[in-house]
């Protein structure tokens, strides 16, 4: 339980920088996850990564970065397409038009 505690506080202090970076490391596990559970939970854990980008990019407001995004999500739908979940990837290409 304390270990818990810990690792939610440390997720909320990423930077932008690190959030990006941490979500490209889930998705390169996800790709290489041969469990499809852990897959889709690898996924989760991007999508909850890119979601902390997308708030520290709203306030800086920089086209690279909102780039960055963008691929990601792009990444995270081809992922989501390749593991069945087709509604998911489409949900997340959408997010990825909206940045990129």
């Amino acid at each position: 339980m304390l270990f818990r505690g810990i690792v939610t506080s440390l997720r909320d202090t990423l930077s932008l920088q690190q959030a990006l970076e941490l979500s490209n490391i889930y998705l390169e596990c996800a790709c290489k996850a041969k469990d499809p559970t852990i897959a889709l939970v690898l996924c989760h854990d991007t999508e909850v990564s890119l979601v902390r980008a997308r708030k520290a990019a709203r306030r800086i407001k920089d086209p690279a970065v909102c780039g960055r995004i963008a691929n990601a999500y792009i990444e995270l739908g081809r992922v989501l397409d390749s593991r069945g979940c087709q509604r998911e990837a489409q949900a997340t290409y959408k997010k990825a038009r909206k940045w990129g």
